[in-house]
């Protein structure tokens, strides 16, 4: 029976579905002298990893505690990144230049074309005048 479970627990142990209390029981049997001949390849093994969870390091390790970072630097960079880049995405361009100056060539010439349109229109206000003193003086033939 013991045997049984102990199958079970090495399978289930190489699937990687074992508890900390099986793999506690599976360590406790390799540990044993007498093992089933089939499981004792798996005797070094797990005695190995048994003699590895007792080793300790003699080693002192330090533990410093961590500098706290300044980052008023990055936020000081940003800062004068976001600036340069409103700056240079508000300053007109040549193109925007030529093309206000373009349209303001434009609308002067319009209005000096209106205003000449303008005065020949009262021109013809002096034909318009004429024709009807012509027509009461000499009327016109009508079929």
């Amino acid at each position: 029976m013991e045997l049984d479970r102990i199958e079970k627990l090495v399978d289930k142990y190489f699937e990687g579905t074992t508890t900390v209390a099986e793999e506690k029981a599976l360590r406790t049997y390799f540990s044993q002298h007498e093992v089933a001949p089939h499981l004792a390849a798996y005797q070094p093994m797990f005695r190995f990893f048994s003699e590895a969870k007792k080793e300790t390091s003699e080693k002192d390790i330090r533990i410093h505690p961590r500098r706290k970072r300044s980052y008023t630097w990055l936020s000081v960079a940003a800062t004068v990144a976001i600036a340069l880049g409103l700056w240079f995405s508000n300053k007109p361009s040549a193109k925007d230049e030529e093309a206000l100056l373009a349209y303001h060539e434009t609308m002067q010439a319009l209005y000096m074309v209106g205003e000449n349109l303008n005065k020949g229109a009262d021109k013809m206000e002096y034909l318009n005048e004429f024709e009807q003193t012509r027509n009461k003086i000499l009327p016109v033939n009508q079929k």
